[in-house]
């Protein structure tokens, strides 16, 4: 119970939401057809969840150690704010956006799920491991989802962001018009 009321405490001071996308976004699995072009499977609840984030004002940035052409389209259907590809270690970048957002590092939350995610995960104040994360993301984390990356962890994160905030009921009254 005390665990509860700490993963809350740290939800309702989020501002920003720092994704990873393979593993997170994505279940995991890359495909590559047979001129070396990839797709990758999103989940709508995850994108609904992003979306709704950013209609309270709560901005989501993508950060991935891999570029994928896949990855923009989904972005933009999310209204995410940015999308950073190829970048390695992940925690270089979260200077630039705490000054350009202009958040401190308990206003953040990053998911994750493997070994390139640990160096960001220990620098924001809310680190949330999806349920399939690898044991050292599983370790650091704040909280850890009840569901997988790319099968509607990013929504389970959204909704408890929103809801510690005290935002959910007026998005719920928005969609019983």
């Amino acid at each position: 119970m005390e665990d509860d009321k700490k993963i809350i405490e740290l939800a309702s001071k989020i501002k920003l939401l720092l994704l990873d996308v393979d593993g997170v976004l994505t279940d995991g699995r890359i495909i590559y057809d047979s001129r070396g072009r990839d797709s990758k499977f999103f989940d709508v609840h995850d994108g609904l969840g992003v979306y709704l984030l950013s209609r309270v004002g709560i901005k989501t940035v993508l950060i991935t150690a891999k570029n994928s052409a896949t990855i923009k389209p989904r972005a933009r259907d999310m209204r995410v704010a940015e999308v950073f590809g190829d970048v390695s270690p992940k925690s270089a970048i979260l200077g630039k956006l705490l000054k350009k957002y202009n958040v401190s590092e308990k206003e953040v939350c990053f998911v994750g799920d493997d070994l390139v995610d640990l160096g960001l995960m220990k620098l924001v104040g809310f680190g949330v491991a999806v349920a399939n994360a690898c044991p050292e993301i599983k370790n650091t984390a704040a909280c850890i989802t009840v569901k997988h990356g790319g099968r509607g962890a990013v929504r389970e994160i959204a909704e408890l962001i929103l809801k510690s905030q005290g935002k959910w009921d007026a998005i719920i009254k928005n969609y019983e018009l």
